[in-house]
């Protein structure tokens, strides 16, 4: 295959869901978590779960670095912007998360915050540059995909010797999630659900390689497929972990293999590992505290670090208690298990982080499946 067009040929996509319909196994059921909000959002955009059995569930983890990031983190944020006088440069997504007061970093720019939309940490770097009177901050989300760019950004900033920038740094990892979900007292008490498989992440696994999952096939016996973001990357992905669990198998198996190797970006790796080491512990949303799930900067780049020039505390804070965020990144709940959603929480209005990025579950679920749902009610 060489073009996009063909990762969406209807025809084999309705193939595949009659091979997967075929060798699933009508008397079990086949609960297959995808941990990537890229996923996510391709399965409710080409309605990839009505391709599939009934006893075939796709079950939404927490894949969506902006809906994992915890209240306190943004609010963290705000204070940066709209009390130390900074110049705060964040992603799009991160402008529109609720946080405390009703506050969001949007919000706090119309109170006359200096709240710039970046696409990338090396826009960052060139704000600083432009403005050396002015402390800029780079407010630094996402998974293992974003975090080579920020460590760039810190060697940037340390080779032009930019006194004025710094990074809050709030980089996350998935494999120490994908364990707290199988293992976790705390995520069990908060309630769970079966889960008999993992659809691996595409361009997190293009930085780290397969070779961390296997950790979770032979300590779990859960079988882990690596798939692209197209619909018939998902699809195949899908059939290949129907076949493992018939089969009795426990394997990480790559779909994505034109993008993802076992050893991953090794280059990307070192600089991470070279600005970067584990926090003890760092907060989820809807997981609660994960031990070594995060990442900090080293002290060595002590001078670049936000949270050691501004005295950064973090303190947690609880969420909006009719918000089923928590319980959806978790796979305990869908978006329209939430009975704030489509109506008090829309994208316009967003309540909880999932209705806000593009990969969160509530968002997707808005733009491509909502109206389904009207449909197996009779509406």
């Amino acid at each position: 295959m060489k073009y996009i067009d063909e990762f969406r040929d209807g025809n084999i996509a309705r193939a595949l869901g009659r091979a997967i319909a075929r060798e699933a196994d009508p008397g079990r059921g086949y609960h297959i978590m995808e941990f990537c909000g890229g996923h996510t959002h391709a399965i409710s955009r080409y309605g990839i779960a009505d391709l599939l059995p009934g006893n075939v569930r796709l079950i939404h983890g927490p894949g969506c670095p902006v809906c994992v990031l915890p209240i306190g983190r943004i609010d963290n944020a705000i204070d940066l912007a709209l009390h130390r006088g900074v110049i705060l440069a964040a992603y799009g997504d991160c402008l529109r998360v609720p946080a405390s007061g009703q506050l969001s970093l949007l919000k706090a720019k119309a109170r006359g915050a200096d709240v710039r939309m970046v696409y990338s940490s090396a826009d960052a770097v060139k704000i600083a540059r432009e403005h050396p009177e002015r402390e800029v901050v780079f407010f630094a989300i996402g998974f293992e995909t974003t975090t080579p760019p920020t460590a760039v950004a810190i060697l940037e900033a340390q080779k032009l010797g930019l006194a004025n920038f710094s990074v809050f740094c709030n980089h996350v990892l998935t494999p120490p999630a994908i364990a707290n979900i199988l293992e976790s007292p705390e995520v069990r008490r908060y309630g769970t659900v079966p889960l008999d498989a993992f659809i691996g992440p595409a361009h997190v696994s293009t930085v780290i390689g397969s070779r961390p999952y296997e950790y979770f096939t032979e300590e779990y016996e859960k079988p882990v497929v690596i798939a692209g973001f197209e619909p018939l990357d998902v699809m195949q992905a899908v059939l290949m972990l129907v076949r493992q669990l018939n089969e009795g198998r426990a394997e990480v198996e790559n779909e994505f293999s034109r993008a993802v190797t076992r050893e991953g970006n090794v280059k990307a790796q070192a600089l991470v590992a070279e600005v970067f080491e584990l926090r003890r512990s760092f907060e989820w949303r809807g997981l609660g505290e994960v031990p070594y799930s995060a990442l900090k900067i080293k002290a060595k780049y002590r001078e670049w670090d936000a949270e050691a020039r501004f005295g950064i505390e973090y303190r947690s804070v609880a969420d909006n208690r009719a918000c089923e965020c928590g319980a959806i990144l978790r796979g305990l709940k869908k978006p329209q298990d939430c009975k704030l959603f489509g109506t008090v929480c829309t994208p316009e209005n967003p309540v909880g982080s999932c209705m806000v990025s593009s990969e969160g579950a509530c968002a997707a679920h808005y733009a491509y499946g909502r109206f389904r749902d009207f449909e197996e009610v009779g509406l």
